[in-house]
């Protein structure tokens, strides 16, 4: 009888920790949308579905406000400033720009905050790299405002609209803000999730 408990009970912890689960289970709970907390905007098809569980099941409370705050502001209609949803936490940065040439741009990681980026109006490109596949570091990681810059060996390119968004995690090297074709001018919003 106490082997049948203590087994059910590890089945149990295990079975809430996303790091054990299978791909079909993580696939199962990231298509149920519920930690997006009814934000309506299509994840792109580039997200680590089991980072993301990983970490939202560390901190659902910080995630939710995340998205919460996509969801309930008029993001066309914001500054272009900060601003705080839960300190250093939690941040948001709203900025406008002309998207880049490639040949003008580096690849860079972060290792104490995961990016939520969407473009709120215009389009370009994302090059998303596994940070397993860095060539060079150009500049090494600076702790004071959590990036590094690097070539990468693997190229994956996405295009982001105001239909999609994309997280970036610790594990991913990425390239954003590149033009799509043409410069033109982007408005986009990076929220900034702290890694506990």
């Amino acid at each position: 009888m106490v082997l049948i408990s203590f087994l059910g009970f590890m089945g149990s912890k295990t079975d809430s920790d996303p790091a054990t689960w299978s791909n079909k289970k993580i696939d199962e709970w990231f298509e149920k949308k519920e930690w997006s907390a009814g934000w309506t905007v299509t994840p792109d098809a580039s997200i680590n579905k089991k980072e993301l569980a990983i970490s939202y099941f560390k901190n659902k409370a910080r995630w939710q406000k995340a998205f919460n705050f996509l969801k309930n502001t008029d993001l066309t209609k914001l500054d272009l400033k900060r601003y705080d949803i839960d300190g250093d936490k939690l941040f948001a940065t709203v900025s406008e720009y002309i998207s880049k040439n490639e040949e003008t741009t580096n690849f860079e990681a972060h290792r104490k905050y995961i990016d939520i980026q969407y473009v709120i109006s215009g389009k370009e490109v994302m090059n998303i790299a596994p940070l397993t596949s860095v060539k060079e570091v150009l500049t090494p990681y600076d702790a004071t405002k959590d990036i590094e810059f690097m070539t990468v060996t693997k190229i994956d390119n996405y295009k982001a609209t105001p239909s999609n968004f994309f997280i970036f995690f610790p594990c991913d090297a990425h390239r954003p803000g590149l033009k799509d074709d043409t410069n033109s001018s982007v408005r986009k919003v990076v929220i900034k999730l702290k890694v506990d």
